[in-house]
């Protein structure tokens, strides 16, 4: 069959399919099936036998074991008192700013992202405390708000970042290599962040309260034992895939340890807790792992029909420079964001760009934080965006106007984005120091 016929045919039943509300996975199913045995002339016997293959070969993949590890130590957290020690401990240290708590979102955000690897649970972690803590204490609403939605998105950048585990499940790139990736370019666009809440205080100070409090040495000193659980949580995850002593997965279970541990120090520990940890975290990581099975089922469809090889050689026959490539892929993947989810994103989009980023030179483990932060830019964009959804429930607010508070921060990753691709080794840099170029 000719495959821009073929292609043309998949992308019409994947925009019919998601487009009515089908689920995800179930839309992603439905088309890979049918591409299959209509497209290709597939049986549909046959069809069920790689479905079953390719089910059991993407569940068993050992690398995945670290996703409900992380979801869970986010749900733990996210159920104790530890994600309030955030605000007060960060309160002191940032009193002296312009913009003084405003900038509790985004370090909050940072610290949080390091030991959970979900946006989501990111910016529903902080933004509980944050959202209205700020505004009642006289900060600018919108900032604080569009601050907090931005900020959130860190969550899939830095490590232990989920996306960053499908992308190098998908691409077959080391993991932790990918962590050590997202780690700069993740600080990068935190001090975007602070650097424009601080423009915006010093251009309109109304939007923080005037003065300042005089906090005493042992107000330091209580403030850095509220930040230790987090802190530490931190150290161990991060400082054990780092040294090598820990795969991620490992170094998942070892976070879900030390979680626990915290929260027996803490006196928090309950069966109830538990109980309810467990139940997000099986909701989460379902959702999570049905969508990679069914994209990978999708990517075998689109290997059947050689569209991957197909677009190649297209797009090579168009001569077109790296740049150009890059920009282009910016592009679609900008448009994409507006619709799609990302996580679905990157394993419906990988098997057809990967081949074409590589073959133009750039680094796999470039491009990953390249697509994660493009995917970043989507969870700021209505009508799928999930920060703005967590945000829009948070405040009460239309998803417009949550929406149009994100516009600074949307567009500060955007220049994230163009500082990356102007300096691959603010992404390279770090993973070849500690693992080798």
């Amino acid at each position: 069959m000719d495959p821009l016929f073929a292609g043309l045919a998949l992308i019409a039943m994947l925009v019919v399919t998601l487009g009515s509300g089908v689920w995800i996975f179930a839309g992603l199913f439905l088309v890979s099936f049918a591409g299959l045995h209509f497209l290709v002339g597939m049986p549909f016997t046959r069809v069920f036998s790689i479905a079953g293959s390719i089910t059991y070969r993407s569940a068993s993949t050992w690398e995945l074991a670290a996703v409900p590890l992380f979801i869970w130590v986010a749900e733990l957290i996210f159920r104790s008192s530890v994600s309030a020690r955030l605000f007060t401990g960060l309160a002191p240290l940032v009193d002296r700013i312009p913009g003084r708590l405003l900038h509790t979102n985004v370090l909050g955000c940072t610290l949080f992202a390091a030991v959970s690897g979900s946006s989501a649970a990111t910016t529903a972690t902080v933004g509980k405390i944050t959202s209205k803590e700020l505004v009642s204490r006289g900060y600018d609403e919108r900032l604080a708000v569009g601050s907090l939605a931005g900020a959130g998105s860190l969550g899939l950048l830095l490590p232990p970042s989920i996306a960053m585990i499908i992308y190098g499940i998908l691409a077959e790139v080391s993991v932790s290599r990918l962590f050590a990736a997202g780690v700069l370019p993740g600080l990068v666009v935190a001090g975007l962040y602070s650097a424009f809440i601080m423009l915006m205080a010093l251009i309109r100070p109304s939007v923080a309260p005037a003065g300042h409090q005089n906090f005493t040495m042992r107000d330091y000193a209580r403030a850095a034992l509220d930040l230790l659980p987090v802190v530490a949580l931190m150290g161990i995850v991060l400082g054990a895939i780092y040294s090598g002593i820990a795969t991620p997965s490992e170094a998942a279970a070892v976070g879900v340890l030390a979680a626990f541990v915290v929260l027996i120090l803490l006196g928090e520990l309950s069966w109830d807790l538990v109980r309810a940890s467990l139940l997000g975290t099986v909701k989460t990581s379902t959702m999570v792992c049905i969508i990679l099975i069914s994209a990978s089922l999708l990517s075998t469809t689109l290997g059947y029909l050689h569209l991957p090889q197909e677009l190649g050689a297209a797009i090579g026959a168009m001569n077109l420079d790296p740049l150009a490539l890059i920009m282009l892929l910016a592009v679609f993947y900008l448009l994409l964001g507006v619709f799609v989810d990302g996580v679905a994103i990157i394993v419906m989009t990988l098997p057809m760009t990967l081949p074409l980023v590589t073959a133009a030179g750039y680094d796999p483990v470039w491009f990953g934080v390249f697509l994660v932060l493009m995917v970043e830019i989507g969870l700021l964009t209505p009508p799928v965006g999930i920060n703005l959804f967590v945000l829009q429930g948070l405040t009460n607010w239309p998803l417009g106007r949550v929406a149009r508070a994100s516009v600074p921060f949307f567009l500060l990753f955007g220049l994230a984005v163009v500082i990356l691709v102007a300096f691959p080794q603010l992404a390279l840099w770090l993973p070849n120091l500690l693992y080798g170029g």
